[in-house]
């Protein structure tokens, strides 16, 4: 009875799985995000602990036997700085932020941004903490004079839980990690002139850690004092151990709020000539790193023009099918996010746009077009993610199937998708199961898919407007202002 709790953007879930891997007990509640003046998007620590007591309240109670341990995984990015009781110091900045798209800029034009990545892997980008504790030790240094640790959002909730001071791996990896020696690289850390604020990282926890509920976290969550937690990894990886990514050049789709794109790999180097972008995560196996490339588009953007339309998510489909592959030579550009993009490139001033508009273009022309562009930026994300083998899928764009189909086809190959959505909490159940020494079996737990194909007819078309993506991409990437 492993209560696994995914902690999101805007919904946490509590998800126990019976020994098939299917979901047996389920409660989710929907988490604040403030958007606030100046590209600022921030939560209260407080209010995302409350819903993780919520649902692990609800699901414990409808358990017919006691949790024996509680997995946590969640957002990663952002910045969740907390004193040393685990209170918040500062609301927690999420990884949308904007605050810090100058300092980004800034680091882009005078080579820091390239010199942290060629020593850790990580392109660093707006609501990264790198960035946004560079944002606050120049405009609010008395904030982080008041933090005892700078962390995210799952370290954050396993210190209300636990009173540990700790992060997990995967976290840590962004963006002062060096991924072969999983340590701290101190000449990125001062490339970004933050040697002096070195005393807030925790250090990262050792494989396989097990912490245990103190009576304060047990009082929140009607729990045992002492009852084992795992925290990690963050919910990119654990998505991919979730759905089932484990050999070399396998990778996942996560068709979320952001489109993040995985391939897992068990070489450590890295291309440190290449384009500052994407992140090289740790994973629970010391052997094996997730090459993530988490594209800021995805499914925020299908909300955006929902509301433009006046449309809700159910015509998604039907307008999709409506218009043929090619959105009858309306092209797009995805880019809507206000602190721009950090994969397969980095650049906080990318803005989106809409081409080959006319009076006889229409809704579904429009929305095929934008649901085309996301895919063909996937593409994007996987070919410098280096994928070659099987693709996975996940997150809540894979609910719309005719878009999945466009994935599909675009991508140029069958994309599995997991039977139970709760694929993040699955991960973290996984890898609690694994510290804990608890039996089961991961080809068991996997074979509950089904598959979406390839539609061979398509794939040309697609083909040629890939590359009408790419030439349109390096145009607008010259008039890109802040």
């Amino acid at each position: 009875m492993i209560v696994g709790v995914d902690i999101g953007t805007s919904l946490t879930k509590a998800v126990v799985f019976d020994e098939d891997g299917s979901s047996i007990a389920s409660a989710c509640a929907p988490s604040e995000v403030h958007h606030l003046s100046g590209g600022r998007v921030e939560q209260d620590l407080d209010h995302v602990v409350g819903t993780v007591a919520t649902v692990v309240r609800e699901v414990a109670a409808a358990l017919p036997e006691p949790v024996s341990a509680l997995a946590l995984t969640g957002q990663g990015d952002g910045l969740w700085l907390r004193d040393e009781t685990g209170a918040a110091v500062h609301p927690a900045i999420s990884w949308l932020d904007g605050r810090a798209n100058t300092v980004l800029a800034k680091w882009q034009a005078d080579g820091v941004a390239t010199e942290v990545f060629r020593r850790t892997g990580a392109g660093m980008f707006p609501g990264c903490a790198g960035a946004l504790l560079s944002y606050l030790d120049s405009h609010e240094p008395e904030v982080l004079d008041r933090a005892v640790v700078a962390g995210y959002c799952v370290d954050a909730v396993l210190q209300r839980l636990t009173g540990e001071i700790t992060v997990d791996v995967s976290d840590a990896s962004l963006p002062f990690l060096d991924p072969a020696t999983r340590r701290y690289d101190d000449h990125a850390i001062e490339a970004c002139g933050l040697a002096h604020r070195r005393n807030l990282l925790a250090e990262p926890a050792q494989p396989k850690a097990v912490f245990r509920l103190d009576s304060r976290g047990a009082a929140l969550l009607g729990l045992p004092v002492g009852l084992p937690v795992t925290a990690g990894p963050f919910d990119l990886p654990a998505s991919a151990i979730g759905a089932g990514v484990r050999r070399p050049g396998d990778g996942i789709l996560t068709a979320g709020t952001t489109l993040a794109c995985q391939v897992l790999t068990d070489d450590p180097a890295f291309d440190r000539e290449g384009e500052p972008a994407g992140m090289f995560l740790c994973t629970p196996d010391e052997h094996e790193y997730l090459h993530a490339m988490p594209a800021m588009v995805g499914t925020a953007g299908i909300d955006w023009v929902c509301s433009l339309l006046g449309i809700g998510v159910e015509e998604i489909d039907p307008l999709l099918a409506s218009s043929e592959p090619g959105a009858r030579g309306v092209r797009a550009l995805p880019f809507l996010s206000v602190s721009g993009e950090r994969a397969p490139f980095v650049d906080a001033g990318a803005r989106a746009q809409f081409s080959g508009l006319s009076l006889e273009t229409g809704r579904a022309d429009v929305v095929r077009a934008l649901c085309e562009s996301i895919a063909y930026a996937a593409r994007h994300c996987f070919d410098a993610a280096g994928l070659s083998g099987k693709l996975y899928a996940c997150g809540g764009g894979v609910r719309s199937p005719e878009w999945l189909r466009i994935f599909a086809d675009v991508l140029g190959r069958p994309i599995v998708i997991p039977s139970d959505p709760g694929v993040g909490a699955r991960g973290a159940v996984l890898t609690a199961a694994a510290a804990l020494g608890s039996p089961f079996d991961r080809d068991r737990w996997a074979e509950h898919s089904r598959t979406v194909e390839v539609r061979p007819e398509n794939v040309a078309g697609y083909e040629r407007g890939y590359g009408d993506y790419q030439a349109a991409l390096s145009a607008a990437r010259g008039l890109w202002r802040l």
